[in-house]
């Protein structure tokens, strides 16, 4: 009987220990669940800071996004500024280059390499390239 009553007082404490031990407020659940890090991509707060900065230039987009390719050429680009570049693409329409470099053409993928452009973005950063010509 004595063991039998020690037992049950064990077990009792063991059972009120551990129902103190966990805490199942909304909060204690939060806070055991939550995340331990972080992830961050390199250049995103850039990417960010310039999509939160307003309304940019397409000299600023081009400077940016597009100078990589269309300032040097790379992969077919036509050069920002060089005429004989853009006379095939300027005969096919206006409206056709914007929906090429919206929806990528050949070597280009979509919207070109920015990532947080808007569709007017782009509209500038072509205007600006070919502005002159």
């Amino acid at each position: 009987m004595k063991i039998k009553t020690l037992m049950i007082f064990g077990i009792g404490l063991i059972v009120a220990f551990a129902g103190q031990a966990y805490d199942s407020s909304d909060d204690a659940i939060k806070d055991r669940i939550k995340p331990i890090g972080q992830v961050r991509v390199a250049g995103a707060e850039a990417e960010t800071a310039a999509a939160d900065s307003g309304p940019r230039s397409g000299q600023e987009i081009y400077q940016t996004s597009c100078f990589a390719c269309h300032g040097t050429g790379a992969m077919g680009a036509p050069k920002s500024g060089v005429a004989d570049d853009w006379k095939p693409r300027m005969e096919q329409g206006f409206d056709t280059m914007l929906s090429n470099a919206i929806n990528g053409i050949g070597a280009m993928p979509p919207m070109g390499t920015c990532a947080n452009c808007s569709d007017d973005d782009i509209k500038a950063a072509i205007e600006h390239m070919i502005d002159g010509l």
